[in-house]
């Protein structure tokens, strides 16, 4: 009878571990379900169960693997996920280590689409008051695109057509599949380092979702919102959105839109310039007709028409004025001489020469006058004043 060995639960866990790890199927593994019991660890890990109709698995990704997802797994999407199997030795777990995961389907793809969006949204990516407006005119259109697309061709006769005097400058990109995001990304940075253009078309033609998808990678979305030159988005067809559109200064339904919003039409300008310029010069014949008329009218007013009548009432006027300045001033004259021989009369009444001429003298003495005889004694001398002179005399008694 052969012995049996007895070995511990961690020695029995650990032989399991190394045989399923040794086993080349199970080092790489690609297994399609359902994701549930999805959960974020505060360490940034992920654990979730990958099942289907009849079975399920136990899976973790580490953070280092999911934090290059653009999406974030929910409960009930439909994925495709790529890694190894093994066995986790403290619980005697089998599990499936994730190293890449991607929608798988339609639905999980609007769902990435959905989460994305609402996430730059609230970052304030998609807010109206960012946008600028594109020129009315410009000098240069930067068209990012595929070289060999149809998209291309349309937008470059639309230009040529319309508004031949705008140069096209195309940076070629690849527009579909793994490095096309990174690659438009990189040429609106290019183009604004440069200050290549003063408009730039962003685009392709249309295709499925999967086709398109590039146009929803958050490294596009953010170059496209972050370029200073304004950014015209034209991916697909109209039915077509993308994120890149939300973040895109202005939307255009179709590439060969997008060429007719970039530039003026030539004509258009040639017609409205023509318009322009009829109405310059109707307002300047108006205008002189105006003042041809309003010189009419001045010519025809009697200043104009007979100068030398109008000077003749303006010379009477002067005359009758200066003639009543004459006689206000005679008037005044008469009454200012009349009121000064009134005051001279007043003060010869008052002078004493005129008490002189009628008989009296004044008597001084010292040169002051005396009012009364006992102010004076024997041997003083007077000086007395006459009418028509001065003498001196001697008081003797």
């Amino acid at each position: 009878m052969r012995s049996i060995q007895v070995i511990s639960v961690s020695q029995l866990n650990k032989y399991v571990k190394f045989l399923l790890e040794e086993d080349e199927a199970l080092r790489t593994v690609c297994v399609t379900g359902e994701v549930s019991n999805f959960k974020r660890h505060y360490s940034g890990h992920w654990y979730f169960t990958l099942k289907d109709e009849s079975a399920a698995v136990p899976a973790a990704m580490f953070k280092a693997s999911n934090q290059r997802l653009p999406f974030l797994p929910q409960d009930g999407m439909s994925v495709i996920v790529r890694g190894r199997v093994s066995l986790y030795e403290r619980d005697g777990k089998f599990q499936l280590y994730a190293d890449d995961m991607q929608p798988d389907g339609l639905g999980a793809l609007y769902m990435a689409y959905e989460q994305l969006k609402e996430k730059l949204s609230e970052e304030g990516l998609f807010d109206p008051g960012r946008k600028r407006a594109v020129p009315a005119i410009p000098a240069r259109v930067g068209v990012i695109t595929s070289e060999t697309g149809a998209a291309l061709r349309d937008i470059l006769q639309i230009l040529a057509r319309r508004f031949p005097a705008a140069e096209a400058l195309l940076c070629p990109v690849q527009v579909q599949g793994a490095g096309a995001a990174e690659q438009v990304a990189a040429a609106i940075r290019l183009m604004n380092g440069r200050r290549a253009a003063d408009v730039l078309i962003v685009g392709r033609g249309g295709g499925s979702l999967e086709d398109l998808w590039a146009f929803n990678e958050e490294l596009l979305v953010r170059a496209v919102a972050e370029s200073e030159i304004p950014v015209i988005s034209a991916v697909g067809h109209e039915t077509d959105t993308t994120l890149c559109d939300f973040a895109a200064d202005l939307r255009a339904p179709t590439p060969s839109a997008a060429a007719e919003l970039a530039v003026p039409d030539a004509r258009e300008l040639a017609c409205a310039a023509q318009g322009l310029e009829e109405r310059i010069f109707r307002g300047m014949r108006q205008g002189l007709a105006w003042r041809r008329s309003a010189l009419s009218a001045l010519l025809s007013r009697r200043v104009l028409r007979e100068p030398e009548s109008v000077l003749q009432i303006s010379r009477q006027r002067l005359d009758t004025a200066a003639q009543r300045v004459q006689e206000a001033s005679l008037a005044r004259l008469l009454e200012e001489r009349a009121r000064l021989s009134a005051c001279r009369a007043r003060l010869e009444a008052l002078s004493p020469l005129a008490v002189l001429s009628r008989g009296y003298a004044l008597a001084r003495k010292g040169g002051k006058p005396v009012a009364y005889a006992q102010a004076l004694s024997p041997g003083d001398l007077l000086s007395l004043r006459f009418q028509d002179g001065e003498v001196n005399v001697t008081v003797w008694g």
